[in-house]
């Protein structure tokens, strides 16, 4: 897996310099990990948050429904989109399997 990522990564910063100015710096690029384990951190976050403002809500503590439903909502998103690409993660992933080399 890590090869693929090395590829898929060399492939991409080669095609960015074909891009960019040689006045242009080269700029990081994060790896395709990094960037999922990023992305699941911001829905963890959003999931603890989410909990914190419904016990907080629970206990009286805040009284501002609004907050707690756009939390909620947000949570609830954040939750789909990752259960959608992780489905569209595992298709590509079979798909590949049936493959004939």
């Amino acid at each position: 897996m890590s090869a693929i990522n090395n590829i898929g990564l060399k492939a991409y910063l080669n095609s960015q310099d074909l891009t960019l100015n040689k006045n242009e710096s080269k700029h990081k690029v994060d790896s395709f990990t990094d960037t999922l384990k990023k992305s699941l951190k911001k829905v963890n976050d959003l999931q603890e948050q989410k909990e914190s403002m419904i016990k907080s809500f629970a206990a009286g503590e805040n009284q501002n429904i609004h907050e707690l439903m756009i939390a909620l909502q947000k949570a609830n998103i954040a939750m789909q989109m990752t259960a959608a690409v992780r489905n569209k993660v595992l298709d590509a992933y079979k798909e590949i399997m049936h493959l004939n080399f």
